[in-house]
């Protein structure tokens, strides 16, 4: 029996999930079993398939090539530990516009320091597209860069939150030697 899941990307984005030759999209096809076909028009993307973990990987990746991130990022959610999370800024702008650009400088900073050493402190990869930021990596990692990037948005000063995040390093490195599961930890600190 095949199930069709529907999901609409920005129609500037088509072009990227699809690929020159269109190897893109057949290389999420035949990682995931399904099917995908794209209506250009409108920016409706159909994926189809037999496998409910294949069409939720499908539209995982689909989603992180329409958030920003280029093919070969957005494939890393093949992996089972990797995880795609979106971050809406307008719980934290309103609708103000200039609110929103505010906010989204303080997260990118000066020409992209900010988002590139959260992106190395996490190894996580960020895109700060639209109204939206995108994180892409392993659980953990990605709960870390999600606590950064929500304290920045919320007015944090960037050096607080970099030393948080060189701490939380710490932590990482440590967790790979004693397998730990810091993501309690994460929670903790964040709340101090």
């Amino acid at each position: 029996m095949d199930f069709v899941y529907e999901l609409k990307i920005n129609k500037e984005r088509l072009p990227i999930l699809i690929g020159k030759t269109g190897n893109i999209k057949k290389d999420i096809e035949n990682a995931t079993k399904t099917q995908i076909s794209v209506d250009s028009n409108e920016g409706d993307v159909f994926i189809k398939g037999e496998d409910g973990l294949g069409l939720y990987t499908a539209s995982e990746v689909i989603k992180a090539i329409g958030r920003g991130f280029n093919p070969e990022i957005s494939l890393l959610l093949l992996k089972q530990e990797y995880i795609f999370e979106v971050i809406d800024l307008v719980e934290y702008s309103g609708k103000s516009k200039n609110t929103l650009i505010r906010i989204k400088g303080r997260i990118i900073g000066k020409e992209g320091k900010s988002r590139r050493l959260i992106e190395e402190l996490t190894e996580t990869d960020i895109s700060v597209y639209g109204k939206t930021v995108a994180i892409i990596g392993e659980t953990k990692n990605v709960n870390i860069a999600r606590e950064a990037i929500q304290s920045l948005a919320s007015g944090s000063p960037h050096s607080r939150v970099y030393r948080w995040l060189e701490k939380m390093r710490g932590e990482i490195k440590m967790s790979h030697f004693i397998g730990e599961d810091i993501e309690l930890r994460v929670r903790e600190t964040s709340e101090k």
